[in-house]
């Protein structure tokens, strides 16, 4: 397949999508939803892109769009830029008060909305946590609650959930930090969703580790391979202890 992006011609021998061959040709277009890591989702609109083919034109989100022979593609116009601020000041008009956001959108020449909104701790549009935790932990802990303008994302019923294994991954994968997670004693907090997961002690230092739920689910996965009694510092002790035992 041959297309033209920002008037450079590439040849395409795989299915991919608009923005996986922009990353390969080092074309920037600014992303808030996407993540390598996870399926491509298309929700915050702030990867859209011109396209061209057969005469006809349109804009469409180049992170699920993929690419056609033919295609004309532009990732940088007038149009696209006033498109992008004004999706990325929809966005921030959600939550004001987010300093990560701010700093996301200052590129693209946002630095306030000029639109109303209620100020939610979570941006909920970009979906990476609801997504990790059910694509990639298979736990489903999260998920969207409510309707409308008022859906955010939450816990079922919002309160501690039972099935959270307390990975930590949709702290890891979230845009702007809103969810924490903290370590106190015997217990691990994922404070945005009132959860809280109980750790599991090393065999060999006696310090918390890792929560007992994650173990439980590691050994599921891999038994045969790790040892869910040490922690990694104490892995690292004893396999040096084995080699320093080798008679040569």
């Amino acid at each position: 397949m041959k297309v033209s992006i920002d008037g450079r011609e590439a040849e395409v021998q795989e299915e991919k999508t608009i923005l996986e061959l922009a990353k390969e040709l080092d074309i920037e277009i600014p992303t808030l939803c996407y993540h390598d890591g996870l399926k491509p989702y298309g929700a915050c609109r702030l990867c859209i892109v011109e396209i061209e083919k057969n005469g006809s034109k349109g804009l469409d989100a180049s992170c699920t769009r993929f690419i056609e022979d033919g295609m004309v593609i532009k990732t940088i116009s007038k149009e696209l830029v006033e498109k992008r601020k004004l999706i990325a000041e929809l966005l921030l008009a959600r939550t004001p008060g987010s300093k990560k956001l701010k700093e996301i959108f200052k590129k693209l020449g946002v630095t306030k909305s000029r639109f109303e909104g209620k100020n939610y701790d979570c941006l909920l549009y970009c979906g990476r946590c609801v997504r990790i935790c059910k694509e990639k932990i298979g736990a489903e802990a999260i998920g969207l609650v409510g309707r409308g303008y008022d859906t955010k994302v939450d816990t079922p019923f919002s309160i501690d959930s039972d099935v959270c294994i307390g990975c930590g991954a949709c702290a890891e994968v979230c845009p702007i930090g809103t969810i924490k997670v903290k370590d106190e004693g015997s217990t691990r907090y994922i404070e945005y969703f009132n959860t809280k997961v109980e750790l599991k002690k090393c065999k060999g230092c006696g310090e918390f580790f890792s929560t007992k739920k994650m173990i439980e689910k590691l050994k599921e996965d891999f038994s045969c391979f790790l040892d869910f009694d040490l922690c990694e510092t104490c892995k690292k002790n004893k396999e040096i202890k084995k080699f320093w035992r080798v008679k040569i």
